[in-house]
């Protein structure tokens, strides 16, 4: 039986979800349907970069997922607070053997527990094109799609 243990933290401990932000990004290049290019140019370095630019401007948090048994981090949340009050999921990722587990669902959980008692207006959540899957893990937490943006592709 696995026995995972959660914490919170902040900006300071970013570099703690490195490789697991690497294989996000490798699960966004595969799956996605047109902007493939996105993925492969994206790294953690300009990711982390605006992580802080969020954490400066506003509120951010780190929720953690460790596996006691291999000590290791298996998955996170990243959350953020404008100062507007908007709440959003930035970023999520848990391995791919420990899906469907309910770890997900602790770490959105804990989320919105923290934006709620921060005073959070309105949350949101964007999935990636190639992860409308997520849609019916989202719903469970009361999202539904409510527009659609459209970019273009430029070559």
């Amino acid at each position: 039986m696995l026995t995972i243990e959660y914490y919170a933290t902040d900006i300071r401990d970013i570099e703690l979800i490195r490789p697991l932000w690497v294989q996000l990004n490798e699960y966004h290049h595969n799956h996605a349907k047109t902007f493939q290019d996105h993925y492969e140019q994206m790294t953690f370095d300009e990711r982390k970069s605006y992580f802080e630019n969020v954490a400066s401007i506003g509120s951010l948090r780190i929720d953690l997922a460790i596996d006691q048994a291999t000590e290791r981090y298996i998955g996170y949340c990243i959350t953020s607070l404008s100062q507007e009050n908007m709440g959003e999921i930035e970023s999520i990722f848990i391995e791919e053997g420990y899906r469907s587990q309910g770890i997900g669902s602790v770490l959105v959980s804990r989320a919105f527990t923290w934006l709620n008692a921060n005073g959070s207006a309105r949350n949101r959540v964007s999935v990636a094109d190639g992860n409308e899957a997520a849609f019916e893990f989202y719903r469970k937490f009361g999202f539904y799609p409510r527009i659609t943006v459209l970019e273009q592709r430029r070559e």
